[in-house]
């Protein structure tokens, strides 16, 4: 791998700075907060069996905009990059749109599973489609 740039490093403009400062802060809370929340279900069961879902809920409070928020600056991404997209940038985007729909389906589904398992197995869908949405979105950065 080449790491050397070949052009001047420059800073962004400052719509840029606004476009890409709201999808990080979007992936921030949809990502992270997943995580947190995942990392946290096992205590939250010893303060009460229905602790996780209290939290759940209002955790959704802040996710569902989050992943609004991703799915509108994504778009505003795509607009910016416009026509200097190559074939391989429009591959991996493709791939990344699967991805976000897959976590988005898989954390809606988790929401709606009313068994254990069928919770555990979508909360493990929607992070796989979450994460990996979040690698290939670094891939289109450049």
């Amino acid at each position: 791998m080449n790491f050397v740039a070949t052009h001047h490093a420059q800073l962004a403009d400052a719509w840029t700075i606004v476009r890409l400062s709201l999808h990080v802060l979007g992936a921030c809370v949809w990502v992270g907060g997943q995580l947190v929340l995942a990392g946290l279900v096992v205590t939250l069961r010893g303060i009460s069996h229905d602790a996780p879902g209290k939290v759940a809920k209002a955790f959704a409070r802040f996710t569902w905009p989050a992943y609004g928020l991703l799915i509108v600056t994504g778009i505003w991404n795509v607009a910016a990059v416009g026509s200097s997209a190559t074939s391989n940038w429009n591959t991996v985007f493709g791939i990344k749109m699967f991805f976000v729909v897959v976590a988005g389906l898989g954390a809606f589904l988790h929401t709606r599973a009313t068994s254990p398992k069928a919770k555990g197995v979508f909360a493990g869908v929607g992070m796989i489609g979450t994460i990996a949405a979040m690698v290939l979105g670094v891939a289109l950065g450049g």
